[in-house]
This record gives C-alpha cells, structure tokens and sequence, in this order.
C-alpha cells in the first residue's frame, strides 16, 4: 500500500509540471533548477532517514512519512515562480526521500524472512501506483486545475495511510535466526572495505537508473508536448505507459531473478533500457516515442530494486540509505541537466543521456558479477 500510494503521488504530481511550468513562467532552465528541490530534498534526508529507523522502526518511519508526504503534494500548486516551486519541492522530495528509504528498509527485512528475490514485487507496487496517477492526471488535466488535482490527491493519500499505518504499526519486523545460506541484513555490523565498495557500486548502478525514471517523469510529458505536439492528455498518458512497462517488468521481477540471476537482469535490463530511451527521445511522431517509454520502462524495471535490496542485504537500513542517496542522485543531477543541456541543444539530445547511463548500468551490472547471488 505505501509503495503504490508513494508511486500514486509522485506520478500525480509530475504530470501537472507542464500546467505548473506555465504557472510559474519558468524556463526549461530555471525550471530544472526548481525540480532540483525534489532531488535535493530527497538526497539531503534519506542518511538521516537510515538513523531514524535504527531507532524507531522502519515501520514508524514509513507510516510518519506517509502523512507528510500528502501533505506537501498540495504546495506546488500555490506557487507563482520558480524560486518559490523549488523551496516547497526541497518540503516534498523531503519527504518522499523519507518514505523511500523507510518502506525499502522494510522491504529489506521481509525479503530476507521469505528467502526468495521478491524485492521487484514492492517497487511493482510502486509503478502501479504511478501507472493510476499519471492515468489519473491525464483523465483531468483538461478539465480540473493543478490546485484542485493536487488537493485531492492529498486527500486520497490521508485516507491510505489512515487505513493501512495502524496495520503496519502493530507489526514490528520479526528478527529471524539466520539460515546457513540465506543472506541476511546486517544493519549492527561494522562493514569491511570491501563490503563498501560493493553498496558503492550497487548504488552507482542505482544512480544510473534513477536518472532514466526522474528524467522522463520530469521531462517526458514536456517532450512529447512541445517537440511532438502531443495533446496534454496524452503527453500526460506517456509517463503511465512508462509506469505500466515498468510495473509488468517488475511483476515478472522475481521468476527473471530466479532464472537469470542477478548479472543477467541488470546486465539486459540495462542493454534493453538504452536502445528504448534512444527511441523515445530521437523518435520523430509521438506513437513511436511512446513505444521508446515502453521499452525503456521493460528495461530499467528490476535495476533500481536489485541494486538497493543487494545493499540492504549488506548494511540493513544504512545500506539502502546509502544506496537510495546515490540512486537519487541521478535524480538530484538530472533535472537541472537535461534543463540546461536542453537550452543549450534541445530537449531530444538531453534526453539521449538516459540511455547512455542506461548503458553504463548494463556495464557496471556486469562488473559486479562477483558481487551477486548468481
């Protein structure tokens, strides 16, 4: 439920960034430099959101976020320039960055308890949930303001975590006694260099593919309706397809890990990722841009869950901290990037960068072949 509200609300909120650029009257510069705020917020909280759940629980931590995150959607909206739409994104990527590395932490814990690779089915969630708000967002885009849209996707997300905290407060993740083969989290245990090394490059793998994911749902509907005159239904309905390739590779996640292993899935996810994002961005009618998302999404679907599980597996909640802050990093680098590099070139070219980190995660996935259960 946190997976998908958390995808829910990101996707509501990306899908109103054409009407709140026009609200704003930003440039694609200055308005990458005021998504920067979602990044930046996120980044800047997700260590001390590692501590937290040492402390309290990640349970606690992931239904506290689930309140501040509704809350916050509804800002953007209020806001009249790009200096005010990036100091009320660094309150909303606060608190999404919050909710990341608190739900993953949990995700962590009951993926070691089930001995089985099921950490694509939680972020499968988590696209299904963008699937239905972008799908949302292009239902109303013509006909409800920004404002209005983004009060009541607030609304909704009270109601979830309303509903599905109380559950998740009165169960407190059991600590099981290890089995002699299974990896287990190891949040108490002071990690060797070697151990660092290897979160560092799951987390560089990670970086890789949060570019791909934040630059489309930042960029994507701007791209599809201003260099593709795309009605903004439909530019809008281009990050749902994305969601929804995105969630059916991940649905597929586990029985793709269990066969392949996890070399093999980063490996073609990546390879995969960067011939569709080549697509998508260089596509000259909108159909086959649209069919680039698609193909992207297949690709980067199990990357970004490997990468953090493997380092959750490694270090507990510090390891998906710091993978999280790295993989979010690429969102932190890519909004403010394909804004200038847009500027500069056009928008197609900067997004041309997706598939080239898309390819580097391919690589880096194969690098770490010593690293993986597989």
């Amino acid at each position: 439920m946190f997976f998908a509200l958390d995808g829910f609300l990101f996707a509501g909120w990306v899908v109103r960034i054409p009407a709140i650029k026009q609200q704003t009257g930003a440039s694609a510069s200055t308005l990458g430099l005021a998504l920067l705020g979602v990044s930046a917020g996120a980044v800047i909280t997700m260590m001390l959101t590692g501590r937290l759940c040492r402390r309290y629980g990640s349970h606690a931590v992931t239904v506290a976020c689930g309140v501040l995150l509704p809350l916050s959607i509804a800002l953007p909206a209020q806001t009249h320039s790009a200096l005010s739409l990036g100091l009320v994104l660094l309150v909303f990527g606060a608190a999404y960055g919050g909710m990341n590395v608190a739900m993953n932490s949990a995700a962590v814990d009951l993926v070691a308890q089930l001995r089985r690779p099921v950490m694509p089915s939680f972020h499968a969630a988590f696209s299904l949930g963008g699937m239905v708000g972008a799908g949302l967002g292009g239902l109303v885009a013509g006909g409800l303001s920004a404002s209005a849209h983004l009060f009541l996707l607030a609304g909704i997300g009270l109601l979830v975590t309303a509903f599905a905290g109380p559950a998740l407060l009165r169960h407190r993740p059991a600590r099981t006694a290890p089995e002699p083969h299974a990896p287990q989290p190891r949040p108490q245990r002071k990690l060797d260099p070697r151990a660092r090394r290897i979160v560092l490059l799951f987390g560089v793998i990670a970086l890789c593919t949060a570019y791909g994911e934040g630059a489309l749902a930042d960029w994507g509907a701007l791209h599809l309706e201003q260099d593709l005159d795309a009605h903004p239904g439909l530019a809008a309905a281009g990050y749902a397809l994305f969601a929804l390739t995105m969630t059916i590779g991940r649905l597929t996640g586990t029985m793709l890990l269990e066969r392949l292993g996890q070399t093999r899935t980063l490996v073609l996810g990546g390879a995969v990722a960067a011939a569709g994002m080549l697509l998508g961005s260089l596509a000259p009618t909108v159909w086959l841009a649209l069919a680039g998302f698609a193909v992207t999404g297949l690709g980067l679907a199990n990357i970004f869950p490997v990468a953090v599980g493997r380092a959750g597996e490694l270090a507990g909640p510090s390891g998906v901290a710091a993978a999280s802050t790295l993989g979010y990093g690429g969102m932190l680098l890519g909004p403010p990037a394909i804004g200038f590099l847009a500027d500069w070139f056009s928008l197609p070219v900067a997004l041309t960068t997706v598939a080239l980190l898309a390819a580097g995660a391919s690589v880096l996935g194969y690098g770490a072949r010593n690293a993986t259960h597989a």
